[in-house]
């Protein structure tokens, strides 16, 4: 089984398992973390804010301009490692990926 290592908001830490076929966001959500996934993963709201850590953001890839330019508008604190789960597909190649929850906008 794969895992997904993630912090909350409060601070809390969890341990979720990976799903094949799933976002990133919808496993969060699904897991009880505070994602709000108001646009249900368009790429619209901004509301899957996570900041992923290394090495698992160069693993990754890159941010397309619509997901750049939704963390832009989205009012919360943006950093270098900032991303929209939303737009990260689930892979077994994940396992073990470490991110926190970023504050709400």
């Amino acid at each position: 089984m794969t895992q997904i290592h993630a912090t909350d908001r409060d601070g809390s830490k969890h341990e979720l398992a990976g799903r094949a076929g799933s976002s990133l966001m919808e496993i969060l959500r699904d897991g009880g973390l505070a994602i709000e996934a108001l646009c249900g993963g368009s790429c619209q709201c901004a509301t899957c804010h996570v900041f992923i850590e290394e090495p698992w953001l160069t693993a990754l890839q890159p941010p397309t301009d619509f997901e750049a330019a939704a963390l832009e508008d989205q009012g919360s604190e943006m950093q270098a490692n900032s991303r929209l789960a939303c737009q990260i597909p689930w892979m077994a190649e994940l396992d073990g990926i470490v991110l926190t929850v970023a504050a709400e906008a």
